[in-house]
């Protein structure tokens, strides 16, 4: 059995304030027009969540073609494209848009700029669904850029105006290096006025390099589909400790903490508290005698819901 004497939870961790929005607007939807409602894509990336509100009600589809006539229908917090937009408006559904505030700031700045006259790199992972949805507010003229390599090749049709757009999600050094290497190559590029990485994958990363170097092994609690949890796997490793992404506590094997006195625990920010604590009770069972919060960023943002979903409408 493990020999763990001390626990260190990373601050801050789990939910964000865009993904309790989303959360929220389904359980809202869901209280005020009864089930089903359907949520295009699922509504953040975890399957605790996914499932609980499927067993409220939630009907998760990809294509609007499976969607009744009349239903109402919620987009992800990830975002969607124009066109997906277009076909919900026209087949006459009441849409809610859990898309998160920070994800519709980087749409709303890519129809600007286009007025203007600017094609985009996109810096971002090819199928993501926000990458989807960004790329999908234009017909053309936006080119998805995942790594350096991808800088060296991509064929912009002009770079009199380029600017840059990133996936919220990325990993906060990842993007550092992209972004270098498209300065060396386009030194007149229009760079966002605000850093698109969201303040909560920010912070949680910035969390989990100031856990790592005080413990021996890493565990992100976090599904394999979301992007920011698998980015503070990478970051725990880049700093040379083992680290583990669990879904639940049942996917914890105690093989990983052999040797093991302290462990560092955090939560990607799609994955709820509940998660970390059935882990936080499992470490307890294999020894660990002391649970210690470590300090860092205090988060109070909050996104207001839609219209027709707020509590006085």
């Amino acid at each position: 059995m493990p020999a763990l004497q001390e626990v260190l939870l990373a601050q801050p961790r789990g939910f964000c304030a865009g993904v309790d929005r989303a959360i929220d607007i389904v359980e809202a939807a869901l209280a005020k027009f009864g089930a089903p409602i359907y949520v295009r894509h699922e509504i953040v990336h975890n399957t605790f969540v996914v499932d609980d509100l499927k067993a409220k009600g939630a009907i998760f589809i990809e294509e609007l073609s499976d969607v009744p006539p009349g239903a109402t229908l919620v987009f992800s917090a990830h975002g969607v494209s124009k066109a997906i937009k277009n076909e919900a408006a026209e087949r006459g559904f009441q849409i809610f848009d859990a898309t998160c505030p920070l994800v519709s700031k980087v749409h709303i700045e890519v129809a600007k700029l286009s007025k203007e006259g600017y094609d985009f790199l996109m810096v971002g992972h090819k199928g993501h669904p926000e990458v989807e949805g960004t790329m999908g507010q234009l017909h053309e003229g936006i080119h998805l850029v995942e790594d350096v390599d991808d800088v060296w090749r991509v064929q912009p049709r002009q770079t009199e105006r380029l600017a840059v757009v990133t996936q919220t999600t990325l990993s906060v050094d990842d993007t550092a290096e992209i972004f270098a290497a498209i300065k060396q190559r386009f030194p007149h590029v229009r760079e966002p006025k605000q850093q698109d990485i969201c303040y909560a994958t920010q912070n949680r990363q910035d969390a989990v390099k100031l856990m790592t170097p005080q413990v021996d092994v890493a565990i992100v609690v976090g599904s394999p589909t979301s992007s920011n949890s698998n980015r503070l796997r990478e970051v725990a490793q880049r700093l040379g400790k083992p680290a583990y992404m669990v879904d639940t506590v049942a996917d914890l094997k105690p093989e990983w903490f052999d040797g093991a006195q302290s462990v560092g625990l955090t939560a990607g920010a799609s994955a709820p508290d509940v998660l970390v604590q059935e882990v936080i009770a499992q470490l307890r069972a294999w020894g660990a005698q002391a649970i210690r919060q470590l300090p860092g960023a205090e988060e109070h943002m909050q996104f207001p819901m839609p219209k027709g979903l707020r509590p006085d409408a």
